[in-house]
């Protein structure tokens, strides 16, 4: 492993020296207007191998690329309007824009939607680095998944395994960064843009993330799939109650269709009505749990809600989706209180477009 002081090294022998590395499929730590970040040629599956074996434990997240310009970006993206406009207005910078991919990065980097995240940084070196290689790098933060923001190579260094540390080829050094937040990750894949991760960025965007447009059974199901991979870590933590609304026939079970499959669950999934509960074990890249289905459209008080003992079902792992919350919210909503495990809810309608899915974060009060 070798660093190198940035403040005693000209850019040109940093540059020349970071693409002999990366082209050997090294792993590069280096500095950017957010936190360090971990860089390794986004088209060498040898080097993705190693990058995930230094992220350790990813299970199943995608990671982004960083790109030096928007040509750039469209060789391994498709960018609709959304995409486009965010990108004029807000790259470079510290915001990721997730895209349809083109399927030109190695297996590994994208997402198992067939989306990719990428990012133009406001960092001269960096920037000045992808144009000088040619190809984009991954823009994944330095520190082990799940660890502190890295705002010094110390920080990221310190969390590191020996084995994870033997991985690592090259340090750029550039001392303490300013404490800025991480990138922003905006999803334009969907009708909807959707927030996947907030940033000090998103006060700019007024994006309206309470209601979604979706025209499609296919584009239902991927919304409420993305939704549990953006609380991927509160369902590993704590669990997640998701209770969930719509008329008969509003498309709630599809909803539920697009959970169990981002679970890689590949059970049916149908409504049940007359059993109350259907249970769907899963074990997803490394997490396992239990998918717990409610429908509740036949409890027609709190002493038969109470014979279901749901709150036994919140634990670490398992998801609790419930169709016709509002139904029983005021009777649930206390059996749950006690509970860490957070509440996201969904109301589903018919609309013009197709459906109309209003969501309403854990965050929201």
């Amino acid at each position: 492993m070798k660093r190198i002081d940035l403040s005693k090294t000209s850019a040109k022998e940093v540059i020349a020296e970071t693409c002999q590395v990366l082209a050997a499929g090294g792993l590069v730590i280096f500095p950017t207007e957010t936190v360090y970040g971990a860089g390794v040629d986004t088209t060498s599956q040898v080097a993705v191998t190693k990058l995930l074996a230094y992220k350790s434990r990813r299970e199943g997240k995608p990671l982004s690329i960083a790109v030096a310009t928007q040509a750039m970006a469209e060789q391994y993206v498709e960018l609709n309007d959304q995409a486009r406009n965010l990108y004029q207005q807000f790259l470079p910078g510290p915001l990721t824009v997730v895209s349809k991919s083109l399927g030109k990065v190695a297996p590994g980097v994208e997402s198992e939607f067939g989306s990719l995240g990428v990012r133009i940084p406001d960092y001269l070196l960096l920037l000045d680095l992808i144009k000088a290689y040619g190809k984009p790098i991954t823009a994944t933060s330095a520190n082990a998944s799940g660890k502190k923001r890295p705002y010094t190579v110390d920080d990221a260094l310190n969390q590191l395994s020996v084995k994870q540390l033997a991985l690592v080829d090259l340090i750029l050094d550039a001392g303490e960064l300013p404490r800025n937040e991480p990138s922003a990750v905006i999803d334009t894949t969907l009708s909807t843009p959707l927030t996947v991760r907030t940033g000090a960025l998103l006060t700019q965007l007024h994006l309206d993330q309470s209601a979604f447009i979706s025209p499609s059974e296919t584009e239902t199901k991927a919304i409420a799939g993305k939704l549990i991979l953006k609380h991927w870590n509160q369902v590993k933590r704590t669990g997640l109650v998701i209770g969930l609304d719509g008329s008969l026939g509003a498309g709630k079970t599809i909803f539920a269709k697009g959970v169990a499959q981002f679970l890689d669950i590949d059970e049916p999934i149908t409504s049940p009505t007359y059993t109350y509960l259907e249970e769907y074990a899963y074990d997803r890249s490394e997490t396992v749990g239990v998918l717990h289905h409610l429908d509740l459209w036949k409890i027609n008080s709190e002493s038969e809600l109470r014979l279901l003992e749901i709150e036994k079902l919140v634990k670490p792992g398992n998801v609790i989706l419930v169709e016709w919350w509002s139904q029983v919210a005021e009777w649930l909503l206390p059996v749950i209180a006690n509970k860490t495990a957070p509440l996201l809810t969904v109301s589903i309608a018919d609309h013009p477009q197709g459906r109309s899915i209003a969501v309403k974060e854990p965050d929201e009060k």
